[in-house]
């Protein structure tokens, strides 16, 4: 095992994080849905019981995103989640009141009443896709931060700062830049599209799946529109590489050609696009079916998969910066040690294990389908 290979390793495992994270966010994409699908209380309580089921699946896997980054890339770790503290302060703080939303809704003594705290699931249904989304994008787009690694020898500092914040807005400027929002909001849609089949195939509800189908379209489209011109935008755009001595340089068409480069990353994309599409289309068109969560979800990991490859991969900076194009961070420059490579890979081989038990689990927790009488339990949100 070479540090090379050790490098792109993690960035694998980093980008297959993400990449399931952005399917559990079916979670957020059901509750922004939740007044829309379940047209009654007690319909809504069926959409919430349902998503209730799964929300610490996409927290947990949140917080292993971050600790993986953490981990094998720290320079990344402490300019985006330290500098962008903003940004990512609101992305937690939304979960957390997600958590507290789902405990307290229908408690005893909720001074606040039932629907404040459905609000509060709503909020985090579309500011949660939206900034993760947002902050996937700059990964393409760039961020406005400062590195000087020299800090680390200035004798005269106390405590040296290595990458800094160029503005005021720690993060929050991402949003003004117009193809991080177009990406945000297919995050965003893409979301409840995956919350729509996920509720459709777990509640045994013939009122919410009838009305999940007709409210399919309204998700699909907008998704469609947004993701097929962010794609477009970025293969034709000029992208960030680096040379073999890690000068960051302006290359045209750089995803384009990664992805030409990499045509095996190409072939998975255009198949994780098929698989979302047949989960889309079955669900529209094929009244009885309601499975339509397990091809798009498993399209959806393959699609973000490569392109969070695409950014990291062949010579490309995968957090570029756009106050300094060489602060840019790379798989090379902004890794942890060798040492700490290698013993993180031998502890990631009992990630296989974990995997296999959160199926288990998940098939425990769905072996039977959510109806009404169970949300009348002590047990329902």
């Amino acid at each position: 095992m070479t540090y090379e290979f050790l490098q792109n390793y993690w960035w694998f495992i980093v980008s297959l994080l993400g990449a399931l994270l952005v399917f559990l966010l079916f979670v957020q994409g059901a509750n922004s849905m939740a007044r829309s699908l379940g047209w009654t209380e007690e319909g809504r309580r069926l959409v919430y019981n349902s998503t209730g089921r799964k929300w610490e699946f996409t927290f947990t896997t949140l917080v292993t995103f971050g600790g993986a980054f953490f981990a094998s890339f720290p320079l990344f770790y402490s300019t985006s989640f330290g500098g962008a503290y903003w940004l990512w302060m609101i992305i937690l703080f939304t979960f957390v009141l997600q958590a507290v939303s789902y405990e307290f809704q229908n408690k005893l003594g909720n001074i606040l009443g039932p629907k404040t705290f459905q609000f509060f699931l709503t909020l985090n249904g579309i500011l949660g896709p939206l900034l993760l989304g947002g902050a996937v994008a700059t990964f393409f787009e760039g961020s406005n931060f400062l590195v000087a690694k020299e800090n680390l020898v200035d004798t005269g500092a106390i405590t040296p700062v290595i990458s800094s914040w160029a503005n005021a807005s720690h993060g929050l400027d991402a949003l003004l830049n117009p193809w991080v929002l177009v990406l945000g909001f297919a995050i965003v849609f893409l979301a409840r599209i995956l919350g729509i089949l996920y509720v459709m195939n777990n509640v045994n509800d013939e009122d919410i799946r009838s009305r999940g189908s007709v409210r399919m379209i309204g998700a699909a489209v907008p998704f469609l529109v947004l993701f097929v011109a962010y794609l477009v935008h970025l293969l034709l755009k000029d992208g960030f590489a680096y040379t073999a001595d890690g000068t960051i340089v302006m290359e045209p068409y750089k995803y384009l050609n990664n992805f030409l480069s990499m045509w095996y990353l190409l072939i998975v994309l255009l198949i994780g696009v098929v698989l979302v599409l047949l989960g889309i289309g079955k669900t529209i068109f094929l009244k009885d079916y309601n499975g339509g969560i397990w091809p798009a979800g498993i399209g959806t990991v393959l699609v973000v998969l490569c392109l969070l490859l695409c950014a990291g991969w062949n010579g490309t900076a995968y957090y570029p910066s756009t106050a300094d194009l060489q602060s840019s961070l790379t798989i090379q420059n902004s890794c942890s040690s060798e040492f700490t490579l290698t013993t993180m890979f031998w502890v990631s081989l009992l990630v296989p294990f974990v995997l296999a038990y959160i199926i288990y689990a998940w098939r425990a927790i769905d072996a039977k389908k959510l109806d009404k009488e169970e949300i009348k339990t002590d047990h329902a949100y």
